[in-house]
């Protein structure tokens, strides 16, 4: 497909109106306008290391000083293809072996060399569905464009349908514009997904972790009892929501596997609220599967160390572990 433009920012703003509605569309924007470089109080955690610029300033020099940046910088460009399998006791025989192209925390305005690599590895692969679990941008306010210009590359890279929720870095005020690349954004919606007469749900919430913007019932109330659902969520932080609403899979991010790591891939920092065995890959909570990507793109400062960015692939197979 060929991406257009990007929207006349007059233009964005009337799709936001009648995409949410006049009061929600101001409602949402107000709340970032507030909120949108607090470092200390908001959201699930209290710590919000991205939006302290000093510490950014910090880590990258100290960094440099012991001579280990290039490598981190390198590190982060190598994005590799994980695969997960899924199991699902009542998927239905026609979703048997279905593939999901899950691709998260892309900070595409940051991340170029690494985008690049996403969209190699993504023109070559076979998959039903692609899913997008936040974090477009890679500072969590100002100017959307140049984030926008590297998700509009990638879209160029991605085939057939694809779906999408927001992160913490992220505004509302993208989401004309995501949509008019052909990305689907859910906004505390779902959708039925359709293979034959059979179907599975596909769900997503705004952002959970920084703005509190998800409504995990709003987004479930279409799904009918008995179907198999699958909930997009830029955090994994709201597992337990998630499990007791009955959602067979979650897929998230946010975490980056806590990007700069000791050997082992052992995290130092995973700036969520939650167990360090749901911050990166495959988990289950009460019934329910999970999947923590460790996201294709970096975040504060571009580098990885012992955690190699990703980009999965998650199939769906009919029957239990």
């Amino acid at each position: 497909m060929t991406i257009g433009r990007l929207l006349d920012p007059n233009e964005a703003l009337r799709r936001l109106e009648s995409r949410l509605g006049p009061l929600h569309a101001r409602l949402r924007l107000g709340i970032e306008r507030e909120h949108e470089a607090q470092a200390f109080g908001q959201g699930l955690n209290f710590l919000h290391l991205e939006n302290l610029p000093l510490m950014q300033a910090l880590i990258e020099i100290g960094l440099r000083v012991t001579g280990t940046y290039w490598r981190g910088r390198a590190n982060a460009n190598k994005v590799e293809l994980r695969r997960n399998t899924v199991h699902l006791a009542n998927l239905p025989s026609a979703f048997d072996g279905f593939t999901i192209l899950h691709l998260s925390d892309l900070h595409a305005d940051l991340c170029g060399p690494a985008m690049q690599r996403v969209a190699e590895l993504a023109h070559h692969l076979d998959y039903d569905l692609c899913v997008l679990t936040g974090d477009y941008r890679g500072r969590t306010h100002g100017d959307c464009e140049p984030c926008l210009e590297g998700v509009a590359y990638l879209r160029e890279a991605l085939r057939g349908d694809v779906y999408g929720v927001l992160g913490n870095h992220d505004s509302i005020a993208m989401v004309p514009d995501l949509e008019a690349f052909g990305i689907r954004m859910l906004l505390n919606e779902c959708v039925a997904i359709r293979s034959g007469p059979a179907s599975i749900y596909l769900a997503g919430v705004d952002d959970a972790h920084f703005y509190r913007a998800d409504n995990i019932e709003k987004a479930a109330t279409d799904i009918p009892p008995g179907y198999v659902s699958v909930l997009l969520s830029h955090t994994p932080e709201i597992y337990r929501q998630a499990a007791h609403a009955g959602f067979d899979l979650m897929l998230s991010g946010h975490t980056h596997g806590g990007q700069i790591c000791l050997p082992g891939g052992i995290p130092i920092l995973l700036e969520a609220d939650l167990p360090r065995a749901f911050g990166a890959g495959a988990w289950r909570h009460a019934g329910m599967a999970g999947y923590t990507s460790v996201g294709a793109g970096s975040s504060i400062v571009p580098v990885r160390f012992n955690n190699r960015p990703e980009i999965t692939l998650h199939q769906l197979v009919r029957g239990g572990l």
